[in-house]
């Protein structure tokens, strides 16, 4: 579940090994290259974090953030 915390979406993923983590990375690149809208992330093996915040808009949680995290969500439903 996304956590807003210090102006910004978080969240962390799991998943079974690396290739899994750098396949869901690589989804995600798709679909922020589309939105013009890019997180910041770290892996780390087969873990993910993203923080999802819109720079543009002075480093706060926009409506931005809320539809790519809900396009990342569907990844791993």
């Amino acid at each position: 579940m996304w956590k807003e915390i210090d102006n910004s979406l978080q969240r962390s993923f799991e998943f079974q090994n690396f290739i899994e983590a750098f396949a869901f990375m690589t989804k995600v690149a798709f679909l922020a290259e589309k939105m013009n809208h890019h997180p910041e992330w770290k892996n780390v093996y087969n873990k993910v974090e993203i923080t999802l915040t819109t720079h543009d808009a002075g480093n706060t949680v926009t409506e931005k953030d809320r539809k790519l995290a809900e396009q990342i969500n569907q990844l791993v439903a």
